[in-house]
């Protein structure tokens, strides 16, 4: 059995934006191609009702392509287990509101137990000051917390 890889949506959009010319974008960009296509099948991949209702959203284009990387991949659904992790991770881990579906992301990878959570958004995920934090706090519910990444750490040797 392969480890398992929860995608966040901004994944998903850097799979399927058209290329950028913003130098750190573009850099995301190529590292998530790379990635997507190297180290993909050496993982069991996985997305949510969330991501899914993320990606769905804005430009309709934008939306169908980004529905298009996901095609297959299999969906984990929101339980109120993840829904009520994700309410303490917010409030515990001091994480502002608008970080609310940032929390259920990590939420949701816990309670499906998720080895790895791969995405672009070090704001509220991807941090190392709030990991530890967000890891001590999933366990103390009970779930292993998945490990926090971007593509470029999740790379192999």
């Amino acid at each position: 059995m392969l480890q398992a890889v929860y995608l966040e949506s901004s994944i998903i959009s850097y799979l399927a934006a058209r290329p950028s010319r913003d130098i750190i974008v573009a850099a995301r960009q190529q590292l998530t191609q790379e990635w997507w296509q190297r180290r993909r099948s050496a993982f069991d991949i996985y997305v949510s009702e969330l991501v899914l209702a993320e990606i769905q959203a804005g430009d309709p284009e934008a939306a169908e392509r980004r529905s298009a990387v996901i095609d297959g991949i299999a969906l984990l659904e929101i339980s109120d287990e993840a829904t009520d992790l994700a309410e303490y991770i917010v409030l515990d881990a001091g994480l502002p509101e608008k970080a609310a579906a940032d929390a259920l992301h990590i939420a949701i990878a816990a309670c499906h137990g998720m080895h790895y959570l791969l995405t672009w958004n070090a704001a509220h995920i991807a941090n190392a000051e709030l990991r530890p934090r967000v890891e001590a706090l999933c366990r103390g519910k009970g779930y292993g917390p998945p490990v926090l990444c971007t593509p470029d750490e999740l790379m192999g040797i």
